[in-house]
């Protein structure tokens, strides 16, 4: 088994026309010619970048595949215009349908999460596994000084004039350096070339004009999710998961706080938490190498049962 622990650059980006939208994505090859396949989805204002240096790790046993989702990275909005939760797994399924991929193991972070839960419940054929790295799922209990914010901006017309200010205000530099900070529990864990790779990420960003929409749109959704009383709320949808489930939690996130994983074991049928005590956010980012051990315990050895 071929790893690459730390790829020079990211994997190559390419373009996908699929029958009803246009996606692009990054991929890591695997060596084996019988790797299954596996889907990254990043979460909201990040793109397929986001899974460079955990997708190095982890092509060495599974054909990787990381989506820029609608209205980020490349990859234009959709033609329905749904960016809900439920919108981008609904793309999330034409990809790998149409590219003949499933079923695939899954792994979401924060939004990218919520996605990959619509998903594995909606459309359990497709699934191998699910991995979730602190996903956003409701939980109003724990709402923390990171994440208040978001449900601000997500008012209509509060977000339309506080983005493009913050946008126009501040450089690329300190967008990306802000990222860090609310994502990492050590900021100065992020190397240089990451850094300098998702300053051209949102440069290339700014120049596209629905970036600010498509941001809010997505957030909109996702907000809109941890309302829902519905029976299609998201952890009544986490009850419907049989997928061999993974659950990572950052001890150390400011925007998904971890006592969130105590709920999860309740809704999950087939699931094991991990809590890194010295992780952010984005583990898969910070500590690509305890997500993968974590994933080589826990979900490695269910698919030989």
């Amino acid at each position: 088994m071929t790893t690459v622990l730390r790829p020079e650059r990211p994997f190559d980006r390419h373009e996908a026309l699929l029958s009803q939208r246009t996606l692009f994505y990054r991929h890591a090859p695997s060596p084996q010619a019988d790797a299954p396949a596996a889907l990254f989805l990043h979460g909201l204002g990040g793109s397929a970048l986001n899974w460079t240096d955990f997708m190095g790790r982890m092509s060495g046993r599974l054909d990787c595949y990381a989506l820029d989702q609608h209205g980020f990275g490349s990859s234009p909005p959709p033609r329905d215009g749904d960016m809900t939760p439920r919108g981008h797994a609904r793309a999330a399924a034409d990809f790998i349908l149409e590219r003949e991929l499933g079923p695939v193991h899954l792994f979401g972070n924060s939004m990218g999460g919520a996605v990959a839960v619509q998903l594995a419940a909606l459309r359990p054929d497709l699934m191998r596994s699910v991995t979730l790295i602190s996903p956003a799922l409701p939980n109003l209990r724990y709402a923390t000084k990171g994440n208040i914010h978001l449900p601000v901006i997500s008012v209509p017309g509060i977000g339309e004039r506080l983005i493009p200010k913050f946008v126009e205000t501040t450089s690329p530099e300190e967008r990306v350096q802000a990222s860090i900070d609310g994502g990492f529990a050590d900021p100065s864990r992020m190397p240089a070339d990451r850094f300098s790779e998702a300053i051209g990420e949102v440069e290339a960003r700014d120049a596209r004009p629905y970036a600010n929409d498509a941001f809010l749109s997505s957030l909109r959704g996702l907000m809109r999710t941890y309302f829902d009383p519905g029976p299609e709320r998201p952890w009544k949808l986490a009850a419907r998961v049989r997928a061999p489930t993974l659950l990572v939690y950052g001890r150390q996130d400011p925007l998904v706080d971890s006592r969130t994983a105590h709920r999860a074991t309740k809704h999950f049928s087939n699931a094991h938490v991990v809590v890194l005590p010295d992780s952010g956010h984005m583990a898969q980012m910070e500590h690509p190498e305890f997500v993968e051990a974590a994933w080589d315990r826990f979900i490695a050895p269910t698919l030989d049962a």
